[in-house]
C-alpha cells in the first residue's frame, strides 16, 4: 500500500483509556502556582489516537467513561466533530471528568498537576463496556493510566482479552505518567504487567530508560522488551525520528526538523498513523521497506503536531504529512 494522504480502509481502530482536560498556562516557563492564567485542551493518549485516525481518513472509536458534567459532555462532542465512533463512551453521575494542569518550568520540564480522586474514568467497570463495539476493531489501542486503580483496571484487561479472542491485533503505548503512580516500582510493575499481550509496542526514548533501568538508548536495550509475540516494537526518539525492531529485521527512521512549540500530543500522533496505515495490512509489518514508508509518514505526522499549542487542534491531515514528506524536511 503506497502511503498515500488518505486511509482507504475502513477497518476500525478502537481506543480504550482515558480523556481528560489539560489546562496550559497562558505564559510559558512558570510555576503552576505562578501562572496568570490557563487555557483548557481537550487531552488523554488514547482520545489523541482516535482523533489522530479520523483526521488522516481512517475509522476509530473511543472507550471510556466522563463525567456526566459540561466537562465531558464538551469532550464528547469534540469525539463526534471529529468523526470519532462514541457508542462506547459512558457518562458517571458521581464523578467528574479528569482534570490535568501542566505547565513547562523555565528549566524546559514539565509539571503536571492531576485533579482525579476518583475521576470518571477510572470507575468504569467491566459491565458498562460496548462488547460489540471492541469485537469489531480490527486494532484495540490502549495505555496504562486505566491500569492504575479499579475497576478500571478490571475493564481494561477484559477489553484488551474481548479484542484478542476477536482477532484484533492490539497496540500499546504506555504513556508513561510518574505523578499519577503510588511509585516508580509500581509503575514499572503494571506496565509489564500486559506486556506481553501486544502485537505492537510504542515506547518513547525516555520509557525505554524508565522500563530497562539503563540510560542507554540501543539496539540491546530495546531488545530487552522484546517478547515472542511481538510483531512490531518502536523506540521514538523526538525529532531524531525512531528506532524499529521485528522478528527478522530493525532498523531507524529519521524525523523531519521543524519549529517545535508543543510537543504534546506528537506521540499519539504518530501512533495513529502507524495504526491507521497498517490497520487492513498487517502484511506491512513483515516488509521492510513498506514499514520504513509508513514509519516516515508517522514521524512526519509527529512533526506536525508538535508545530502548534495543544495536541487535538494540532493534529494533521494526510496531505499535510505529505507536504512535509515532499519537502524533504
Amino acid at each position: 500500500m503506497a502511503v498515500n494522504g488518505n486511509a482507504s480502509s475502513s477497518g476500525l481502530i478502537v481506543s480504550f483509556g482515558e480523556m481528560l482536560i489539560d489546562f496550559v498556562p497562558t505564559v510559558s516557563g512558570v510555576s503552576l502556582a505562578e501562572a496568570p492564567g490557563f487555557l483548557k485542551a481537550p487531552g488523554g493518549a488514547p482520545a489523541n489516537v482516535a482523533i489522530a485516525v479520523t483526521r488522516l481518513g481512517g475509522n476509530s472509536a473511543f472507550v471510556g467513561k466522563l463525567g456526566d458534567d459540561e466537562f465531558g459532555h464538551m469532550l464528547a462532542g469534540i469525539l463526534k466533530t471529529n468523526g470519532v465512533q462514541a457508542e462506547g463512551i459512558n457518562f458517571d453521575k458521581g464523578a467528574r471528568t479528569a482534570l490535568a494542569f501542566v505547565t513547562l518550568r523555565a528549566d524546559g520540564e514539565r509539571e503536571f498537576m492531576f485533579y482525579r480522586n476518583p475521576s470518571a474514568d477510572m470507575l468504569l467497570t467491566p459491565d458498562e463496556l460496548n462488547l460489540d463495539l471492541i469485537r469489531s476493531a480490527k486494532v484495540f489501542h490502549y495505555g496504562s493510566i486505566s491500569l492504575i486503580v479499579e475497576p478500571c483496571r478490571s475493564a481494561h484487561l477484559k477489553a484488551m482479552e474481548v479484542a484478542k479472542e476477536a482477532g484484533a491485533l492490539l497496540s500499546y503505548d504506555p504513556n508513561l505518567r510518574l505523578p499519577l503512580w503510588s511509585s516508580e516500582e509500581e509503575a514499572r510493575k503494571q506496565i509489564k504487567s500486559i506486556w506481553n499481550y501486544a502485537d505492537v509496542i510504542k515506547v518513547s526514548d525516555v520509557e525505554l530508560e524508565f522500563l530497562t533501568g539503563s540510560n542507554k538508548i540501543d539496539d540491546e536495550s530495546a531488545m530487552s522488551l522484546w517478547h515472542p509475540n511481538l510483531k512490531l516494537l518502536l523506540v521514538t526518539l523526538g525529532e531524531k525520528g525512531c528506532n524499529y525492531y521485528t522478528k527478522k529485521f530493525h532498523g531507524s527512521v529519521g524525523g523531519f526538523h521543524v519549529k517545535t512549540v508543543d510537543t504534546t500530543g506528537a506521540g499519539d500522533s504518530f501512533v495513529g498513523a502507524l495504526l491507521t496505515k497498517i490497520v487492513d495490512d498487517h502484511a506491512i509489518l513483515e516488509d521492510e521497506a513498506r514499514l520504513k514508508e509508513v514509519l516516515r509518514f508517522s514521524c512526519a505526522c509527529g512533526a506536525i503536531t508538535t508545530t502548534k499549542k495543544g495536541a487535538i487542534p494540532a493534529l494533521p491531515t494526510g496531505s499535510e504529512a505529505l507536504t512535509l514528506l515532499r519537502g524533504g524536511a
